[in-house]
């Protein structure tokens, strides 16, 4: 038991410096790009505005907590539902700024895996859900 305590420990101490890169460039491309200009990225085509919203949220990766704030904000400068619903998926469950520490802590292949999955997947949910609530 203790030794599996201090392997994990020692894990973690040697994924710190990426982890922390990873935290800080999120940081920074989040701040960088306006959250104004995504408005004008949309189209109002349902699979356009899926597949640019996944491609934003995967590359712009976040917390659940702030996706819900950054997806009503982005409703109200007129975002399309499915852009918005596509982007917080993808913003939650992709991570192309973390992907490498992804590869390092899990290995490559699986993490370029649940990336493409998760990233198609978001926007099948993103136009699920729209087509659902456009039925409701």
């Amino acid at each position: 038991m203790r030794s599996a305590i201090f392997k994990s420990a020692k894990s973690m101490y040697s994924s710190l410096p990426v982890l922390i890169g990873i935290i800080l460039l999120i940081g920074l491309i989040s701040t960088i790009v306006p959250k104004s200009s995504y408005a004008m990225l949309f189209s109002k085509n349902i699979v356009l505005d899926s597949i640019i919203g996944s491609g934003i949220g995967s590359v712009l990766a976040g917390n659940p907590i702030t996706s819900y704030v950054l997806g009503g904000e982005l409703l109200k400068q007129g975002v399309s539902l499915v852009a918005v619903t596509s982007f917080i998926v993808a913003w939650v469950t992709v991570g192309l700024v973390q992907l490498p520490a992804e590869s390092i802590l899990l290995g490559k292949k699986f993490a370029i895996s649940r990336n493409f999955v998760s990233f198609i997947f978001s926007i099948i949910v993103a136009i699920i859900t729209v087509l659902i609530l456009g039925l409701l």
